[in-house]
């Protein structure tokens, strides 16, 4: 395979290590950008030529060109990036306050998508380049008790898809990756957020606030296969630009997109009825 150079942020656990270590394997270069580099100090150790650790707030915007630099003053180029820092704010819409909702929009779109627009000039003047975004069954689909971290998986869905097809001619491809539950950190005590629990809505999320906080250890995903499934995607001639990963995920997404389509045709005959009588079907570009 020829050598591809990563960024990969989070990549201190979870996701983000099982990345690294498996693009690390494979003989790649790595850029682990993480709030505390003395998390991957041994992968730095174990790869010295290859792995770069690199101080990075996934949510510092002023930062992400500082970061693709880095990279290249390290390895001069720049193939696959990975949005992987993320986290879970679990709370009805009425307790989940406003600078929680913020917090996790600037984690999982507004840093995202600046690192992405300061590497596109670089992916560009290569012709090629793969942005992996890592998202979740939950950027799908939602529920009780995720409404932000909804929201925000929700966004950045929106985000990459319009991307992908701005930046398909010039060769660089957009991959979104929809995990079900990995036993990654994602569950961890210092990771899942939990908001005060209202007398309103304490019964009715019981149940949901219970699962998540118990889940920590028992997800039945593996991260380091699902680590070599997109390592090897991105060395691959092709990248689907939805990949749900974890048979719970392609269930679960699958339900939804099928109850989705059973709504849009049972209201679709008064939906059309809004149309002005007579006028066209318009004509778009896409």
């Amino acid at each position: 395979m020829t050598t591809q150079t990563w960024i990969i942020t989070g990549a201190s656990r979870g996701f983000g290590r099982a990345l690294a270590e498996s693009a690390l394997a494979a003989g790649d270069h790595v850029v682990a950008a993480v709030r505390r580099p003395e998390s991957v100090a041994d992968l730095q150790a174990e790869y010295p030529d290859t792995c770069l650790v690199a101080a990075f707030d996934a949510r510092d915007i002023a930062a992400a060109a500082d970061l693709v630099q880095e990279a290249l003053g390290r390895f001069g180029r720049l193939d696959v990036l990975v949005n992987n820092a993320g986290r879970a704010v679990v709370g009805a819409v009425e307790e989940v306050g406003d600078a929680q909702l913020r917090e996790l929009m600037d984690l999982h779109l507004f840093g995202p998508a600046a690192l992405v627009r300061a590497a596109l000039p670089v992916m560009r003047a290569q012709g090629t380049g793969t942005i992996v975004q890592m998202s979740s069954q939950g950027g799908r689909m939602s529920f009780p008790g995720v409404s932000a971290y909804s929201a925000s998986k929700f966004a950045l869905e929106g985000w990459s898809e319009a991307l992908a097809g701005e930046v398909a001619p010039f060769g660089i491809r957009v991959m979104i990756v929809e995990p079900s539950r990995f036993r990654t950190g994602f569950h961890a005590d210092d990771v899942l957020e939990f908001t005060e629990a209202s007398e309103t809505y304490r019964d009715l999320l019981a149940a949901v606030r219970a699962d998540m906080a118990g889940a920590d250890g028992l997800q039945e995903g593996d991260p380091a296969r699902a680590a070599e499934i997109i390592v090897s995607l991105a060395h691959s001639d092709e990248v689907p630009l939805r990949l749900p990963l974890g048979r719970e995920a392609v269930e679960r997404i699958s339900g939804a997109y099928r109850r989705g389509l059973d709504e849009v045709e049972r209201w679709a005959e008064t939906a059309r009825s809004a149309d002005f009588a007579g006028v066209p079907a318009s004509v778009r570009p896409i």
